[in-house]
């Protein structure tokens, strides 16, 4: 990567955690919104967490449904696909805080 596309990356970073800061001023409960600040995670690392979630939302109901117990693998599949700098201790917390994907984190809270 040369000078100039890392400088374009840390702007289009700078302006994505600037957008979150806003968001968190009108609600100070996004610890979400926080902890990607904290730990530099980009939008695209951001939408990629969100489709993930999402993905394995629908999995979580898929196997409810077919009578399923047990969740445990679905915590691993999305630990293992956290970026790098975040805990999925702190993503669990944080998105039951700010209510992000409730059903899948209350579940998923049960095995850490």
């Amino acid at each position: 990567m040369n000078e100039h596309d890392l400088l374009l990356h840390r702007i289009n970073l700078l302006e994505f955690h600037q957008r979150l800061l806003v968001n968190l001023l009108n609600n100070p409960n996004n610890h979400f919104y926080r902890l990607i600040i904290e730990n530099g995670v980009s939008e695209q690392e951001v939408n990629g967490f969100y489709q993930l979630c999402e993905k394995i939302s629908m999995k979580l109901a898929e196997q409810k449904a077919e009578g399923y117990v047990y969740f445990h693998p679905l915590l691993k599949a999305l630990s293992a696909s956290l970026p790098a700098n975040l805990r999925i201790e702190e993503v669990v917390k944080a998105c039951l805080q700010q209510k992000l994907f409730e059903p899948l984190f209350q579940e998923l809270q049960k095995y850490l």
